[in-house]
């Protein structure tokens, strides 16, 4: 194996514990998040993005990004979540084009309430992968990145 055959595995693992590590995360908030408040991770991501922007909302293209979705997925999900009465859709004042998304009230209160759960439930994941040692040194650098 070469200089730059080494390096293309040293990547590869890389990823490969990255991916462990947000799969067993994604689980444990996955398993919490349903049972506690009947939310998909992905659902609390999308409401939670929405929640940090100044009057709660963003356009569609700013929360598939915000969500790693694709522009279809998104746009299912917010459906699936505007259904349930948790996010409507605005038009922009500015732009006739534009559309927004935004928490409702019951949005927010949902949110509000899952939010410990969600923290609890990373940081009981993020303790159970410490002792993994081969997840160890990447949760540090997780932990450390997140104090930044």
């Amino acid at each position: 194996m070469g200089i730059a055959d080494d390096a293309v595995e040293v990547r590869a693992q890389g990823w490969r514990l990255l991916a462990a590590l947000h799969g067993h995360l994604e689980t444990a908030l996955e398993k919490a998040l349903t049972s506690a408040v009947s939310l998909s991770v992905v659902e609390y991501t999308v409401m939670d993005a929405l929640r940090r922007q100044d009057g709660w909302h963003m356009r569609m293209q700013q929360l598939s990004r915000a969500a790693a979705l694709s522009a279809s997925a998104t746009t299912r999900l917010v459906n699936r979540l505007e259904d349930r009465g948790l996010l409507t859709r605005v038009l922009c004042a500015d732009d006739r084009r534009g559309v927004y998304t935004e928490l409702t009230p019951a949005g927010h209160a949902l949110l509000t309430e899952a939010t410990p759960v969600h923290d609890t439930a990373l940081a009981e994941a993020l303790n159970e992968a410490e002792r993994l040692p081969e997840l160890a040194d990447l949760v540090d650098q997780v932990r450390g990145a997140a104090k930044v």
